[in-house]
């Protein structure tokens, strides 16, 4: 590495790690802020406090790596324009983008150790955090018990201190236990006590002295009911023991959290869009289903058929789901197995001597063949297929009488009568045939006239149509209300499936912006010429906060769906390119963007060239 490479690395690497540090202690006091209230005066241990600190250091880095890189290196090159050190770098024959070159390497690794912890270190801290700070939420606050003011702290009950002398001694003492969850029935009352921890601070124990309890019994039948039992106890001394259990920090097991898709890396992330994906999928060929289970006379001899991506990941799904299945029988089959393996070893073993099983060989098992049947099976069948044969006999005389004592014949109408008149004559007779299958009747003409008149008179008279009508408007009825259901559920897997992308994308376009920042920040500094933290600060704010409001609004578009997720969380790098090529621009021609006499310039170029084009006008 030249000399060159050595001194604008070495003067970049210093305010990096300044600028970083105090980045990231600005983005943890706003992060804790957030959480003050639920997290402090909660009695918790100073390590508990630490670890807390730690987790949060560690997730908010990536957000305050690209600040971090802006003003770090804006400062660089601001610094080296001040002291014209960047001017005998370019009159040496060094161009700026050689200059350049080595904050530029640097920042592309620590981009790339960005998209690691990204992707690696933290998912996992995201998930110790989220356990701890839920284990924190919960814990009850610190046992403070104010003088004139009930606590109601202790669960179950209720308590209020008139006067306390100290930590230890308490006087005039109220206490409404409200255990049995029945209201203020059991009160007790005392002139003096004494509140004092044991077993280590796990209970408390309080001793009280000249007082009274008064309890009375709940009333359940009203007014007619008799007087309930009350009863007044008084009392020297009594002792009642608080358990603190829930004045302690119980660690809550980390798996509750793996659903959440801040503690997810990207493999994770695409697994847990496949599966949302199945669940679209499904849902979509549910919805073929229950349209052709709904209108079964028109889905008789057609089918409603799903596309054919439908089908393809149906089928896939299926096939996933056997093989899953099988492999989770195998292992349950081999667990069960050697279970009965070692059972049947305990039990044959006599004087701790293993007894070994005999099992019989596969050429020495015998299996029935159908002539050794016994015979009472033979039976059986046979007399299965009498009855067989004899239902359906039955069955066929029915519908034999049915067709020769029609029930139209029987309508006293004129429709019927003028059916009586010309009855239906060519009907095979049903039967039963050799096989002793059931045979049924068939109608070789087709209707007269006067059949379907008949029919459709009796039709008319029964009210089948309007019953009809009514049927397909519940069935419709019942179609629109379950598509609106799969419709809503499906618009929530897919906003969960947006934010699967988005958080996948979010772990290249956290490390990128380092980059992008860089990009505006080194060419900025070497224009303005200022270092120290007056102008570079405020420029590297004004950037970084147009940055988080762009970084913001193309998440919440993508969130909504106006967007691709791709093109939402690329929306604040892609809007701050062109700006870094633009300063680079600028820095390459020592543009003096930042000075007045530059502006003024501008102006009077234009206003000489609206001259000119007026007098050519005139």
């Amino acid at each position: 590495m030249k000399k060159l490479d050595k001194l604008i690395l070495g003067s970049f690497l210093g305010p990096f790690l300044l600028t970083f540090v105090v980045v990231d202690f600005i983005l943890l006091t706003v992060n804790m802020l957030k959480y003050f209230d639920e997290i402090f005066g909660k009695g918790l241990s100073f390590w508990i406090y630490m670890e807390l600190i730690g987790y949060f250091v560690i997730s908010i880095s990536p957000m305050a790596l690209p600040l971090a890189v802006l003003l770090s290196s804006l400062m660089t090159f601001g610094n080296l324009g001040e002291h014209f050190e960047l001017t005998a770098i370019k009159s040496s024959g060094i161009s700026l983008l050689r200059a350049l070159r080595p904050i530029g390497v640097f920042v592309i690794v620590l981009a790339f150790a960005a998209y690691l912890s990204n992707n690696y270190l933290v998912p996992k801290v995201n998930l110790k955090t989220f356990s701890l700070l839920y284990d924190i939420r919960m814990k009850s606050p610190a046992l403070e018990i104010k003088e004139g003011v009930f606590y109601n702290g202790i669960p179950g009950y209720s308590l209020k201190v008139n006067s306390k002398p100290d930590e230890v001694r308490l006087n005039d003492i109220i206490i409404y236990n409200h255990s049995d969850g029945q209201g203020n029935l059991n009160v007790t009352m005392a002139d003096s006590g004494r509140m004092e921890p044991f077993f280590n601070e796990n209970y408390m124990k309080l001793t009280l002295y000249q007082g009274q309890n008064y309890k009375e019994a709940r009333s359940t039948r009203g007014i007619s009911e008799k007087p309930v039992e009350f009863s007044r106890t008084k009392f020297k001394e009594n002792v009642i023991i608080f358990d603190l259990d829930a004045f302690k920090l119980n660690r809550t097991p980390e798996d509750l959290w793996s659903t959440n898709r801040s503690i997810k890396n990207i493999g994770e992330l695409k697994l847990g869009m496949d599966s949302i994906n199945t669940l679209v999928n499904d849902q979509k060929f549910q919805n073929y289903q229950t349209a052709e289970s709904i209108y079964p006379f028109f889905t008789r001899n057609r089918k409603l058929v799903p596309l054919e991506f439908i089908l393809e990941r149906r089928a896939k799904d299926d096939t996933l789901r056997q093989i899953r299945s099988r492999r989770d029988k195998a292992m349950n089959d081999s667990i069960e197995a050697t279970k009965n393996e070692l059972a049947s070893i305990d039990t044959n073993n006599l004087n701790g001597k293993p007894i070994p099983l005999v099992v019989p060989a596969p050429e020495t098992r015998v299996v029935a063949s159908n002539s050794d049947l016994p015979k009472s099976d033979s039976v059986f069948r046979k007399k299965k297929v009498f009855r067989t044969i004899e239902s359906q006999t039955q069955a066929a005389i029915k519908i034999d009488s049915f067709a020769s004592q029609s029930p139209v014949v029987e309508k006293k109408s004129d429709s019927a009568n003028l059916l009586a008149e010309e009855p239906i004559t060519t009907v095979d007779t049903a039967g039963v045939n050799e096989s002793g299958n059931l045979v049924k009747p068939v109608r070789t003409t087709p209707l007269t006239s006067k059949e379907r008149f008949a029919l459709d008179s009796v039709v008319k008279e029964s009210g089948l149509n309007s019953n009809a009508l009514t049927m397909a408007l519940n069935n419709a009825r019942n179609l629109k209300n379950n598509f609106n259901v799969k419709t809503a559920q499906i618009a929530s897997h897919d906003r969960e499936f947006r934010r699967y992308e988005i958080a996948w994308y979010q772990k290249y376009t956290q490390a990128f912006a380092c980059f992008v920042m860089f990009m505006i920040g080194a060419p900025l500094g070497a224009i303005i010429k200022k270092g120290g933290l007056g102008m570079p600060v405020i420029l590297s704010i004004t950037f970084f906060i147009l940055f988080y409001m762009l970084t913001i609004t193309g998440e919440k578009w993508a969130k909504e769906g106006v967007v691709d997720p791709f093109i939402g969380t690329w929306f604040s790098n892609l809007c701050l390119i062109p700006f870094g090529l633009f300063f680079l621009r600028q820095a390459r021609k020592d543009a003096r963007l930042f000075e007045p006499d530059f502006y003024l310039e501008t102006w009077k170029a234009i206003q000489n060239r609206l001259k000119v084009i007026s007098a050519k006008v005139a």
